[in-house]
């Protein structure tokens, strides 16, 4: 059996993934590291209190076979470009580290279409530099998830993102060949294709788009 950590469960996808990890019979234990306590009671669910500051702290219970990697902000919610870049790159890659140090040996990172360390939007450029310093530690398996459009629910009062998953649903039939790694992907199927994903890895590092994750599913 093995052991799985996520970062990022309290969010859109990491919500998901946590019941699919739950859920995953290869595990016996899940670890989540959240700002704050979840209403969430599972014979499995190992939680820790902590952020970005106190992991260091936290490191002798970062322990697991596999890591999961949700974590992300918003312009929005986090307007400062110093705080968004610790949230999206330093937080991910400082998790990955203390958890390879640990003996983990696979890791799965949630991204975005387009990410790319030379990119000059911030965004792209931001994501594009996480997968690239997670890649760097050299894990046994590295598995990175590209999506475009997330689609679904969230928590948070969004409408105009509703608009815009509205407008998205009318094109995704006509993002075909190359264009199909932009296509709106539900966020519990992306969940659902990072757990499957963890089940037979196979590849040294392995980026996976639209097509790649709806192969998953």
């Amino acid at each position: 059996m093995k052991k799985a950590i996520l970062f990022g469960a309290s969010g859109f996808i990491g919500s998901y993934l946590l019941t699919e990890l739950l859920n995953n019979a290869d595990y016996d234990q899940i670890t989540v590291v959240v700002r704050k306590n979840l209403d969430i009671n599972h014979p499995k669910l190992k939680m820790l209190i902590g952020d970005f500051y106190s992991l260091p702290s936290l490191k002798e219970n970062i322990v697991a076979d596999d890591v999961f990697i949700t974590l992300g902000t918003t312009k929005k919610s986090t307007p400062n470009q110093d705080e968004y870049y610790q949230i999206d790159h330093d937080y991910p890659v400082l998790a990955a580290k203390i958890a390879k140090q640990n003996g983990a040996q696979s890791v799965f990172l949630l991204t975005s279409v387009g990410a790319n360390s030379n990119s000059t939007f911030f965004y792209i450029k931001t994501k594009g530099e996480t997968e690239r310093d997670i890649t760097a530690l050299d894990f046994d398996h590295t598995a990175i998830f590209r999506p475009s459009m997330l689609m679904g629910d969230r928590k948070e009062n969004r409408p105009l993102e509703k608009i815009i998953q509205k407008v998205w649903a009318c094109i995704n039939p006509i993002l075909i060949g190359q264009l199909n790694i932009y296509k709106g992907i539900q966020g519990k199927e992306v969940a659902k294709a990072m757990n499957n994903a963890a089940k037979n890895p196979d590849e040294k590092v392995k980026i996976y788009s639209w097509e790649g994750m709806h192969n998953l599913l």
